[in-house]
């Protein structure tokens, strides 16, 4: 099964929209097998979004991400990438779908609600930086088990 990882951002979190953008993701047949609530530290900001670095608005990005707490999941399926990312729909939400996270709730550019992995390599990444393998659990949902026969 593939995995991806998400991040509910600040601006999720400070509205309320937690549950339903997980929901989303769980509604797609995405299982999530990893999750915590935290408060990204700079360090832990900047070694998740380095490849940003030098960018003009990396200092904001990294403010905005430490700014209030995020919560991190990884979440496993099939194609788990792909189906991520369409069910957060495009990075600027006055261009993302209508049926998106982003195209249903998000605002502004700079406060897109969701960050998804955008490829299976850069996901097995970004899963390391807020995961350790121990943290994530290996479970069957009892309907797996019909999809499989």
């Amino acid at each position: 099964m593939e995995q991806t990882l998400i991040l509910i951002k600040p601006d999720a979190v400070q509205r309320s929209l937690t549950g339903k953008i997980i929901s989303r993701f769980e509604n797609r047949g995405l299982k999530m097998v990893a999750a915590k609530h935290l408060l990204a530290d700079r360090k832990l900001a900047e070694e998740h979004y380095g490849e940003h670095v030098g960018k003009p608005f990396f200092e904001d990005l990294i403010a905005y991400i430490t700014s209030s707490p995020i919560i991190a999941m990884v979440l496993e399926g099939n194609n788990a990438v792909h189906v991520a990312r369409q069910t957060i729909g495009a990075t600027d939400p006055k261009e993302a779908s209508p049926g998106t996270i982003r195209g249903d709730y998000g605002i502004d550019l700079g406060r897109n609600l969701v960050h998804g992995s955008d490829g299976i390599e850069s996901a097995k990444r970004e899963i390391n930086i807020f995961f350790s393998n121990e943290q994530i659990n290996v479970w069957t949902r009892a309907n797996e088990q019909w999809i499989r026969e």
